[in-house]
């Protein structure tokens, strides 16, 4: 039985995750749940799994957690950022599933690290931010970090059973998002409803935003460089509609290997929580005889520059993948809030940027200044 911290619980990841959960209650026991202000729906997660410890946002969340709960209810309660380290760490857990939104999840991953726990990441902001870092610690720790993503899942998939040194090339699908067909000039119309409103996938509100502009996959080319010690130039994006392809990985003998499935993250999560063992999920597989066809376009980066964006800070590396990520955090955030149009959140990106003094090799403390750094310049731009 593997014991598992969930830090997102109320997310779609971590709702996922505890349905895969309850299907098989003699493989998982839950022991920290951490959510952020969903208290209602975190409060009823614990009377069903009873975990051990569970961390909120803040003192009065956490109060209004402990009110909705009997007193042989509760587990010990925690908050804010200490909260989330001691949950990330906490010691009579295996693995920890980290699907916080954000960079909020950087300093959690840091944590699990140091208690040698072995991570499924969901926060891709992580490795964006902290790449060199965090894939070095887990070297120097031997943790294992599994992702959870479904395009990595689908690359980590297909390199069961070949060798890394065999790898040419990869290729990351994306749906497109709800504006693929759009011309550039219709963008400034682009109402927020109509950005929530994703093709294929079920997500939290940040995530379907940043597939609407493609920053999402822009954030998994930087997390593809460090999750598999890639050359960006080894990473092509292809435009997948309909999400039946995951991801394909190609080798040096011209032999390609795609990872296929309906467009359902709980494939992606059992995979990495219960690592090497497949589980029984019920999932359909996909009716290839009403699909008829899969095709791929290219990405087109004068519409969607996100993705040229990542390219640069893959390029120039050092703090500039965190001011990038920060600055779209900023950007999506106020998007949200109806505060700018869509083509802003481009504009607002690329102005942080090109401000940007980059550290090359930066220590830890560099990384979170560069990111307070950005989210204060985006924000005056705005």
């Amino acid at each position: 039985m593997k014991h598992l911290s969930i830090l997102g619980s109320t997310g779609s990841i971590g709702r996922n995750a505890l349905s895969i959960v309850a299907m098989h209650p003699d493989k998982f026991n839950i022991t920290v749940l951490a959510a952020a202000r969903n208290i209602i729906l975190l409060s009823k997660q614990i009377k069903k799994f009873k975990p051990r410890m569970v961390v909120v946002l803040d003192e009065v969340h956490a109060h209004k957690l402990e009110s909705l709960l009997e007193k042989n209810q509760r587990p010990e309660i925690m908050f804010g950022t200490k909260g989330y380290i001691n949950a990330a760490s906490y010691r009579n857990s295996d693995i920890v599933l980290l699907a916080m939104v954000g960079a909020a999840g950087l300093m959690p991953a840091i944590a699990a690290i140091k208690a040698g726990k072995n991570i499924a990441l969901a926060n891709k902001e992580t490795l964006v931010m902290a790449g060199d870092i965090i894939i070095s610690k887990a070297k120097e720790k031997n943790v294992t970090i599994y992702p959870v993503d479904s395009e990595h899942s689908a690359i980590f998939q297909c390199l069961q059973g070949n060798k890394q040194k065999d790898l040419k090339k990869i290729f990351l699908t994306a749906s497109g998002g709800p504006f693929r067909k759009k011309s550039i000039s219709e963008f400034k119309n682009i109402q927020l409803k109509h950005a929530l409103n994703h093709p294929t996938w079920d997500m939290g509100p940040k995530i379907t935003i940043d597939s609407a502009t493609l920053m999402n996959k822009a954030l998994e080319i930087i997390e593809a460089v460090h999750l598999f010690n890639l050359n960006p130039c080894s990473i092509e994006v292809l435009i997948h509609p309909q999400s039946i392809v995951h991801s394909m990985v190609g080798f040096k003998d011209g032999s390609i290997i795609a990872q296929m499935g309906i467009p359902d993250m709980k494939n992606a999560i059992s995979y990495a929580i219960s690592f090497p063992r497949r589980l029984e999920l019920e999932l359909e597989f996909p009716d290839f005889t009403s699909i008829k066809e899969l095709y791929f376009e290219k990405p087109d980066t004068s519409k969607f520059p996100s993705l040229e964006f990542a390219f640069e800070a893959c390029k120039q590396g050092g703090t500039l993948p965190a001011v990038m990520n920060a600055a779209n955090e900023i950007a999506v955030n106020n998007f949200l809030k109806q505060k700018i149009n869509f083509p802003d959140i481009f504009k607002i990106i690329r102005k942080t940027m090109e401000l940007h003094k980059n550290i090359h090799n930066p220590e830890l403390s560099d990384i979170i200044d560069a990111d307070i750094w950005a989210r204060q310049i985006s924000q005056s731009l705005i």
